[in-house]
């Protein structure tokens, strides 16, 4: 896997519940999930502590990271649309790098944009390079995407078989790439808790394989103010043999962010 720099799939679909844009093709299934999804997430919050670790079968060396996040949904003629921003605190060799991404009306639209200190610029990550890894760790710049529920490029499609995931009743969602959009994955597979509107887990398929797959345990499920988040996120990549584990230490919804946090100029600046 490319250790470049962050695509995350990671803090996408799972962590925050879904700001979902995605096409359906069935309004009235699949969109309503998303809907679901999208009436978990607070017009704006910040979550001040992250941690992040990453394991190697191996060597079974453990590599750890600690950031901040902060979201909007920001109304746009489009309708409301995901803006959402993580830096890196720890460790010293990473302080400061950023991550920015920016739904917009059509995917070719959408921004995915990076900072890091040793680069001294914004870069902005496109295309199947999106799908690489996360500062070494298991979720790509996508990952970092959906996890905030922009599925920008990609039709959903609600499964008609009932599903459960740890006793609890969940939708199952497929997504699949749309026409000329450049992805790794050729299907990514959403089991989303029918209390929580909460994705509790995923699978990432390329060529029709298996490669990846994210779980939330039930008992990480946490609830502030009507919003619910999973507090524990866990990501194995089947093919390398290696697991990366988000935690989340709590989630708090503000409305005095400022708004370079979410400026592609000015989001990574110190001082915010």
């Amino acid at each position: 896997m490319n250790t470049l720099m962050l695509k995350s799939s990671l803090l996408g679909v799972l962590l925050l519940g879904a700001v979902a844009q995605a096409r359906a093709d069935a309004p009235t299934e699949a969109q309503a999930v998303l809907e679901c999804m999208r009436g978990n997430v607070p017009r704006t919050l910040r979550i001040q502590d992250l941690e992040l670790s990453t394991v190697a079968d191996a060597d079974s060396k453990l590599r750890s990271m600690r950031a901040r996040l902060y979201a909007q949904q920001e109304k746009t003629p489009h309708g409301d649309q995901l803006r959402a921003m993580l830096r890196v605190m720890e460790p010293s060799t990473l302080a400061g790098a950023a991550y920015l991404v920016r739904e917009a009306g059509s995917y070719a639209e959408e921004g995915l944009y990076v900072w890091l200190p040793s680069v001294r610029r914004v870069r902005r990550v496109s295309g199947e390079f999106a799908d690489g890894a996360l500062l070494g760790t298991d979720f790509s710049y996508n990952d970092f995407k959906q996890l905030q529920g922009a599925f920008g490029g990609l039709a959903a499609a609600k499964q008609a078989l009932p599903e459960t995931v740890d006793g609890r009743p969940v939708w199952l969602l497929a997504f699949k790439p749309e026409p000329g959009v450049k992805t790794t994955y050729s299907e990514v597979q959403s089991w989303i808790d029918q209390k929580t509107c909460v994705p509790l887990k995923m699978t990432y398929f390329s060529g029709g394989k298996l490669r990846k797959q994210l779980t939330v345990p039930t008992a990480a499920l946490k609830q502030t103010d009507k919003y619910w988040y999973p507090s524990l996120i866990e990501m194995r990549d089947l093919q390398v043999g290696s697991t990366s584990t988000l935690r989340v230490k709590g989630l708090l919804p503000d409305d005095k962010l400022a708004s370079r946090y979410f400026n592609p100029k000015l989001f990574y600046m110190p001082g915010q």
